[in-house]
Parts: structure tokens; sequence; C-alpha cells
């Protein structure tokens, strides 16, 4: 996106970008669908659950196996489709903005990533051994294969969203939102938002999965703090003085 370019242009370049991204989404969901037997047994594995899945009509095999195309394609597309949304915004930005959105769009893929790693590896089957536990044994667990998949989306998307919480820091201390000597006095309310949203964030709602996503959060607070000092806006004259 450039500033010379017109609103039509301007549509025009967006519309690219949607269609190229729509593009590589449709292709890796495909390779996922293919790939539905391999999918299903990484979806299962943390909890070991495959053989208590059902399904209760005759639509819900291709759905489930469409839904986990689309999980899987979406996670494998999102590099790209962020480079997508990059591409558009960043010509129309100064130097030292394009040089900012580049490294937070690096860290945004990493932090995504990661989230979505640890809520799988070590969150998602405490989360569900959880849930089973609270039938005290007196109930058999039948689980429908559409539900599942969609638990399991959920649960390890939130998971990578809550990863993003140094990114938004750093955005919204660039934007001037907020400045960095307020969110180290302010960290009582942090807190409190974290835990905000590992309650409302995990579908399972098991205060040890809230626990599991709230501590690395303020963890990445904390770095997020670290990280609005460097990036926090620098003052008009000193960026006059770089520019000459």
């Amino acid at each position: 996106m450039s500033k010379d370019m017109t609103l039509w242009e301007h549509f025009g370049e967006l519309r690219k970008r949607i269609i190229l991204s729509l593009i590589v989404l449709i292709i890796f969901s495909t390779l996922s669908y293919y790939y539905w037997p391999v999918l299903l047994e990484l979806l299962t594995r943390p909890a070991d659950i495959k053989d208590k899945l059902v399904y209760l009509n005759l639509m819900e095999p291709f759905v489930s196996r469409f839904k986990l195309a689309l999980w899987a394609g979406f996670l494998i597309s999102f590099p790209f489709i962020l480079y997508q949304v990059m591409a558009f915004v960043v010509p129309g930005l100064k130097r030292a903005e394009k040089g900012f959105v580049f490294v937070m769009s690096l860290f945004m893929v990493i932090l995504f990533f990661g989230g979505v790693y640890f809520g799988y590896e070590y969150v998602l089957a405490v989360g569900i051994t959880w849930l089973e536990a609270q039938g005290a044994g007196l109930i058999k667990a039948n689980l429908t294969v559409s539900q599942y998949i969609s638990f399991v989306g959920l649960f390890l998307l939130a998971f990578g969203a809550s990863f993003e919480t140094p990114i938004i820091i750093v955005i919204l201390v660039r934007l001037g939102v907020v400045r960095p000597i307020q969110l180290v006095k302010h960290w009582r309310i942090a807190i409190v938002v974290i835990l905000l949203f590992s309650a409302i964030a995990t579908p399972d709602w098991s205060p040890i999965t809230m626990g599991l996503m709230a501590i690395p959060m303020f963890a990445l607070y904390i770095l997020g703090v670290i990280l609005s000092f460097i990036f926090a806006p620098r003052k008009k004259k000193e960026l006059q003085q770089n520019e000459a």
C-alpha cells in the first residue's frame, strides 16, 4: 500500500492480498484434509482419548474432517497471511516504522506458535484430565469428534493469542496509549486483566488450566514492559537529529 495510490488502487491491492491469503489457506486446508488420520492422531495424543471419540450423525465425519482441515490450514498459513497484511500496510509507512513492523511481525509469528505448542504439549492433557475427573468415575466419556476438534482448536488458539501479550503491550506504547512507567506502576491491574482473560479464553474453565495460561502471560507481560522501554517513541527533537 503506497501513499501515492488512489482509493480504488488501495481496494485493488487489498483484494489481491485477501485472494492470495485465501488461495494459500485453501491449498494447506486441502492438504490437511488428505492427512486427516495423522492430524487426528496428533490431536488426541496428549490425553490419549482417540478410542472415546464417536459421531452422532452421518454428516459428522465429513464436517469433523473439514473442520480439522481448516484449523490446520489456518495454523500453517498464519505466517503467510500475516505477511500479506504487512505487505499491504508497510509501503505506506516511514522507514523507521517499517523496521518496527518487521520486528513485531517476526515476534508475533514466533510467540503465536510458541503459545500453540505450549498449550498442546503441556496444558491440553491437564485440562482434559481435569474435566473428565469431574464425573468422579460415575459416567463414561463418549466425546463427539466434531466438538472435540472445536474444543482443541479454540484451546490452542487461546494460548497462541495469549502469548501475543508482549506485542500488544509494545504496540500500545508505540501508539502512545500507555507509557512504560505506567505499566510498571499498575502491575496489579495487569494481573487482574490476565486472570480475567485466562478465565474467558480457556474453554474448559479449569482453574489449573487458567493458572497455566496466566503464569506465562504474566512472564510475557514483564517481557513486554522491558521491550516497551526499548521501543517507546522517541521525542521529536531526537527524531529530527537522526533524520538530519
